[in-house]
């Protein structure tokens, strides 16, 4: 029969939290308390007496008991009475981390050592998720900064690309006055082609600032095809070469009642992502298409990437989820909450199986009363 001191021992042990085990001078298991238990996987019956190895990764699990019998020869401590972060080896053969302390005790049977281990999955999954957190918020100080330049650079590039424009017309027009025998063959086709690039440059840079200039929120009709076509020049102008994104936009599409920044944001997200998910083909393709279904107009942009994780596919429109090592979680959850607040919503088709995946950006149209 148990005496008393040590039914209260097992009953301390078997309500500790953090794991305890109690191995001999032969590495043999004669203690595991029930936190231990759920901590591996295995009943206490099952491991008393083996080795305690069996809890252990192989690659350390190899080296073990010559650990134990150089420590008995020498008595040079490397982790009794310091402690330190390990691998277990849990039933089901998966590796997690936890914390180690040792301690040893002289008993009637023996030296025996005392482990009391604490698992550190939950600490090393938050310090991860804080870590991705710092990351994401450094991008975003990052893109925020990008954002003050491109207006501050575009501000700038508008001026001097105005006065090109008017020097290259006033070029154009003492041309076009003087005798045509006199100019040297195919001048004035030439200055009109530098006079279209200068207006073609000058509407970048008006769209770019549009794109970056802080305002506040301001809806109206527009013409739906125009600003995604307009959205994915923007996102072209970074993209890499060799990159395709083709369109097919739907005719006679009513207009939307929406912020025209605000939607352009999320159309550049979009296109940016899918050509991210579809960068490690040789050929990354992007197909934006536009249509009516019922009373919505649609969005969708379809990318020849590996498609997504069903399983993670949920958590891609929280804050700071994403399925992109290098992504910028919240563009997504920014952007679905964009369109609910126009009424609409934002949703996936994870795609996979050569398929890749296809984001859909629903808008309602106006309601005949609205203006």
């Amino acid at each position: 029969m148990p005496t008393i001191s040590e039914l209260r021992l097992a009953s301390v042990l078997d309500t500790a939290v953090d794991g305890i085990i109690v191995i001999d001078e032969q590495a043999r298991i004669l203690m595991f308390n029930k936190a231990c238990e759920r901590l591996f996987g295995y009943a206490a019956g099952e491991v008393l007496g083996h080795n305690v190895k069996i809890i252990m990764p192989s690659d350390y699990a190899d080296h073990h008991d010559h650990y134990v019998q150089h420590y008995l020869s020498s008595g040079v401590r490397k982790i009794i009475g310091i402690g330190r972060d390990v691998q277990g080896r849990h039933r089901d053969g998966s590796v997690f981390p936890i914390h180690l302390s040792v301690g040893e005790a002289v008993t009637p049977d023996g030296r025996q050592f005392i482990g009391i281990l604490c698992d550190l999955r939950a600490r090393h999954d938050a310090e991860q998720r804080l870590n991705q957190l710092q990351a994401d918020l450094l991008r975003m100080a990052r893109v925020s900064a990008m954002d003050e330049m491109g207006a501050a650079l575009a501000h700038e590039l508008n001026q001097p690309l105005t006065a090109l424009m008017l020097y290259l017309q006033a070029v154009e027009r003492s041309c076009s006055k003087a005798e045509e025998a006199s100019l040297p063959d195919g001048v004035l086709a030439i200055l009109d082609k530098a006079l279209r690039e200068a207006e073609r440059a000058g509407n970048i840079i008006q769209r770019m600032r549009h794109f970056v200039e802080k305002h506040d929120p301001v809806r109206r009709l527009v013409d739906f095809n125009a600003l995604v076509d307009d959205a994915v020049d923007l996102t072209l102008l970074g993209s890499r070469p060799g990159a395709r994104i083709s369109r097919a936009l739907a005719d006679e599409l009513p207009q939307v009642l929406v912020d025209p920044v605000q939607i352009q944001q999320v159309v550049v997200n979009l296109v940016r992502n899918a050509l991210e998910a579809a960068e490690d083909d040789k050929t990354p393709d992007v197909h934006v298409a536009t249509m009516r279904t019922d009373n919505v107009v649609v969005l969708s942009v379809q990318d020849n990437g590996p498609g997504i994780d069903p399983q993670t596919a949920s958590e891609l429109f929280k804050a700071f989820g994403s399925s992109k090592g290098s992504g910028m979680g919240p563009g997504l959850a920014i952007s679905r909450t964009i369109a609910q607040n126009h009424g609409g919503d934002l949703v996936v088709e994870p795609g996979g199986n050569g398929r890749g995946a296809c984001f859909k950006l629903q808008l309602p149209m106006p309601e005949p009363s609205e203006p």
